[in-house]
């Protein structure tokens, strides 16, 4: 049986409709999920909706609704999202389904178990809009007078009686595993700004609301939800079967990757650990916090600046693979990157519609025309042959290793140097004059440059699948045999082609 690979993405808040950083994650979790699969892993991969909490209740009733049909309706939009970009997920969890709660009530009774819950009474700030509770050294000031967040939300004095976690008792222990294991929290930078945060001393955390009654119940104490982090955590172990301890929890857990967002880093490395250490669980192999995608020029995107982008209509206008790959290739993963149309557009005709499709569209028409659409025999390949074919293979090597430490854009960079590598090579040996003196040549050059096309879109179909998927069935490659482990198995003569089409289009700037 292969090796499991257990990935997620956050848990969306629904409480509005999935934004481009949705989306941004949505897609590299997608990625790295077909990545992993491509090298013949078992992949499970997992997103959903966190639907919990304070700021639901508040969306609800301004709505004059019930939360839950709020939950049902803001959830469905996130499916569609996924369902939208090919988001290849193989559970898409709510935290309002009873196998979750059940899920979470066993988390909590097993942090109880240990001597980590006791009850007392809060009185802090609080902000509804992150869910998130800070200190007072944490808070700013706002143009009114008015306190904020770190991350510049409104926070409120809150007192309730309240389960607490003893947070304090595992400061020590998460120092330990950050400072021991750097591969546990990446990027490094986020690393150190945790190792800080700790350092600053632990206070126990409130981890139960009682002004409202829309979460998962407390076991055993009449009134009290928990608080919306602990069961939206909780989400990665119900994915697998918890608190059944075999099946699914024993192939994929702990989890192989938790991919974020930079903002929720502390609940993830902080929390999180803490919790499942008072459980005695497993904890997971490396969370990773990637960075915001940000307007053009780099500002924060906000309705109020009028510069929000809408990733449907931007993959409804332009497609759904040229949005994938724009995104992945423009921002190095793991920080704050921009997004803006002309970018997309100039990136995916250069890349996307010159380097590969009209390669493609070139030698396969070349086929189709001189070799009666079969793939033609390589009778004598050349040392120029050989070497085009090997240096692909280092690439694919390369990019293995890039992805290993989750360096999406540099493993683009990677695989797309060595189209422009196939190009070249297709121009400077030139089959359609070559023809005319030598036609054993021109196939040979035929034979090779289609080869090279075929290695190349499956080590591309991670991030553009539905195009690379395409391009593919052009040279009639089973679908079975697009693995990396297939690469070795080079394409055969006599096969027959189908007629030739465009695979990717170029693209002209919509109008605003």
């Amino acid at each position: 049986m292969s090796d499991p690979y257990y990935i997620t993405t956050a848990i969306s808040y629904p409480n509005g409709r999935p934004h481009i950083g949705h989306a941004y994650e949505a897609i590299a979790g997608d990625a790295i999920a077909r990545f992993m699969r491509l090298r013949g892993r078992d992949v499970r991969f997992i997103t959903g909706t966190d639907e919990h909490g304070l700021k639901m209740v508040q969306t609800a009733r301004e709505q004059g609704r019930s939360t839950l049909s709020l939950a049902d309706e803001m959830s469905s939009y996130f499916k569609e999202m996924c369902h939208v970009f090919d988001i290849s997920v193989d559970a898409f969890l709510r935290t309002s389904e009873e196998r979750h709660h059940a899920a979470s009530q066993a988390l909590w009774s097993a942090m109880e178990a240990a001597g980590d819950l006791y009850l007392d009474r809060y009185e802090g700030w609080y902000s509804v809009r992150d869910e998130a509770f800070y200190d007072e050294k944490e808070l700013t000031t706002g143009e009114g007078g008015e306190k904020l967040s770190p991350q510049g939300t409104p926070v409120e004095w809150t007192v309730e009686e309240s389960w607490f976690f003893r947070l304090s008792r595992y400061e020590q222990p998460l120092l330990d595993l950050l400072r021991d294991n750097p591969e546990f929290l990446k990027p490094d930078s986020r690393r150190n700004e945790v190792i800080r945060f700790i350092e600053g001393g632990l206070k126990d955390l409130s981890v139960s609301r009682t002004s409202f009654d829309w979460g998962v119940k407390v076991p055993g104490s009449d009134g009290h939800v928990m608080y919306v982090w602990v069961d939206a955590l909780t989400t990665y172990l119900t994915a697998v079967g918890f608190p059944d301890r075999d099946g699914d929890f024993a192939r994929y857990w702990p989890a192989s990757l938790h991919l974020i967002g930079k903002d929720i880093v502390r609940f993830h490395t902080v929390y999180w650990p803490a919790f499942l250490m008072s459980a005695k669980l497993p904890l997971p192999q490396q969370v990773f916090g990637h960075g915001f995608v940000l307007a053009k020029g780099g500002e924060k995107m906000s309705k109020s600046a009028g510069n929000v982008v809408d990733p449907m209509a931007i993959a409804a206008t332009y497609g759904v693979d040229q949005f994938r790959y724009v995104l992945l290739r423009e921002i190095s993963f793991g920080q704050d990157g921009s997004y803006s149309d002309e970018a997309l557009v100039t990136r995916c005709n250069a890349d996307l519609a010159n380097n590969f499709g009209n390669l493609a569209q070139r030698c396969l028409s070349m086929i189709a025309k001189n070799c009666d659409g079969k793939v033609p025999e390589a009778a004598a390949p050349a040392a120029v042959d050989s070497e085009l074919l090997l240096a692909i293979d280092a690439a694919q090597a390369q990019v293995v290793a890039q992805m290993d430490g989750l360096s999406i854009s540099q493993a683009l960079e990677t695989i797309w140097a060595a189209m422009s590598a196939t190009n070249q090579y297709f121009a400077d040996s030139a089959p359609w004059a070559v023809r005319k003196e030598d036609p054993a040549r021109a196939d040979t050059i035929l034979h090779t440059t289609v080869e090279a096309i075929r290695r190349l879109a499956i080590m591309a179909s991670w991030v553009v699948p539905d195009g690379c998927g395409k391009m593919l069935d052009l040279l009639a490659q089973p679908v079975e045999a697009r693995g990396f482990a297939d690469l070795s198995t080079p394409i055969q003569a006599g096969r027959t082609l189908p007629a030739p089409s465009g695979v990717f289009p170029r693209l002209e700037l919509a109008a605003e």
